[in-house]
């Protein structure tokens, strides 16, 4: 006698029979035949499975199994719309680092010339003047390189937007060079003119004009050191806007590093005290900085950890502090004092390599935009006691991150409890970034 799918060896709860293959309500647990075993159709399958599903989280007494819950959804697949980026990449390229660099570089020197001029030290003042002229120079080639044309930074200075980053800096660039070329024009005049005539009255006054242009160029150089960290937190870019409280310092940090570089390698030993005292105070700033760049954003410090920004972060941290060691240490050796500058200086530049790459890597992936976003508005619902909407999950509802700032707490996010439903992964999120 032939029997029907699922009657007789799979009674379903409330003992009525699972007839006719069709599922059995109640997803009680089914006893006899094993799945896919013969007599057992479609629908004991069903049944079979949603049993298994019952089973799930329940501690097994003793023997062998499983001891972990198993995924019953797939992971979530953080995507987006034809597999485009719902951030858009900066379109910046690495001359865009390199002008981040050349700008400290200039900022801090700008301040190691100054200081040099008051405490009556001609070397540490020459070298920091020079040094401060040649690095503004070049951070506005590759600034005027990126625009690509020369026409367009002078569209620039058409107008003072003060609630643009890219405007005001256009316009602290312009006025630290010019202080700054007249500060070392006033380091080498006095070699080129001669002593008498109207040019020998320029060459007697150029020592007061080269003090006052370089006071001016030290009292600019704080926002010419920090504006670029302003400009690049002010993106959509979720590892450089996350990291906007971080950032001005870390720029800070290593702008003075860098410029006290330069007195290390160009003055000698008797007048770079100031210098190795300044190496010291920008190692600090920017270390400390960059480790809650690199470790208190939760997820969005995550690309600061990883690949070649990683990297670059890591040697960078490597380098300062040799640098850093050895201008103490070593600065009554012009050898020593040397490489320690030369440390400072890579360090410096490996740290705004870092934070560029590392700014560019979260904005190609998108749940470095999906996951905080979420987060944020978990934390905004559960501030408001409404329930969190579009498959976001609370685990063990924590809040997430700082409703007021926006920052995720490292581990606050699990990924896993992120379902993926109310609408294509991200599409919510994407919305208020791209738009």
């Amino acid at each position: 006698m032939s029997t029907s799918p699922g009657a007789g060896d799979a009674p379903a709860s409330g003992g009525a029979p699972a007839s006719g293959g069709a599922p059995a309500s109640g997803g009680a647990p089914v006893s006899g035949g094993a799945p896919g075993s013969d007599g057992v159709g479609k629908g004991g399958q069903g049944v079979e499975r949603r049993a298994e599903r019952d089973a799930v989280g329940r501690p097994r007494r003793g023997g062998r199994g499983r001891s972990r819950e198993e995924l019953m959804v797939p992971e979530a697949e953080f995507r987006s719309y034809y597999n485009r980026p719902i951030v858009k990449a900066p379109v910046w390229k690495h001359d865009i680092a390199v002008y981040l660099f050349t700008g400290g570089v200039a900022a801090g020197s700008a301040l190691l010339g100054a200081g040099g001029d008051l405490t009556g030290r001609p070397a540490l003042r020459r070298a920091g003047r020079l040094a401060a002229l040649g690095a503004v120079g070049a951070s506005t080639y590759f600034l005027i390189a990126d625009l690509g044309r020369p026409a367009r930074f002078h569209h620039m200075l058409r107008v003072a937007k003060p609630t643009s980053p890219m405007s005001m800096g256009t316009w602290i660039l312009s006025a630290f060079g010019g202080a700054a070329g007249v500060a070392a024009a006033a380091e080498i005049a006095p070699a080129l003119l001669p002593d008498r005539g109207p040019l020998g009255l320029l060459r007697r006054a150029m020592p007061v004009t080269g003090r006052a242009s370089g006071l001016a160029a030290a009292v600019a150089a704080p926002a010419l050191a920090t504006y670029t960290a302003v400009l690049l937190a002010d993106t959509a870019t979720p590892s450089w806007h996350e990291a906007y409280p971080e950032l001005p310092f870390v720029f800070g940090g290593s702008a003075l590093a860098s410029g006290a570089a330069v007195g290390l390698i160009a003055a000698p030993v008797e007048q770079n005290r100031p210098a190795a005292r300044l190496a010291v105070a920008g190692a600090v700033l920017e270390q400390v900085a960059a480790h809650r760049v690199e470790h208190g954003m939760g997820l969005l410090s995550e690309p600061y950890r990883q690949g070649r920004s990683g990297r670059l972060l890591r040697l960078s941290r490597v380098l300062t502090i040799a640098g850093a060691a050895g201008a103490v240490l070593g600065r009554r050796s012009r050898v020593i004092s040397a490489l320690s500058g030369a440390a400072l200086l890579a360090a410096s530049a490996a740290t705004r390599f870092g934070i560029f790459d590392g700014g560019v890597a979260s904005a190609k992936d998108p749940k470095y935009t999906v996951i905080p976003q979420r987060a944020r508005l978990a934390a905004r619902e559960a501030a408001s006691g409404t329930s969190a909407a579009g498959g976001i999950a609370v685990t063990g509802g924590a809040v997430l991150g700082d409703p007021g700032t926006g920052a995720t707490a490292p581990g606050a996010v699990d990924p896993d409890g992120y379902t993926g439903s109310g609408g294509e992964p991200g599409s919510e999120a994407a919305g208020d970034v791209s738009r």
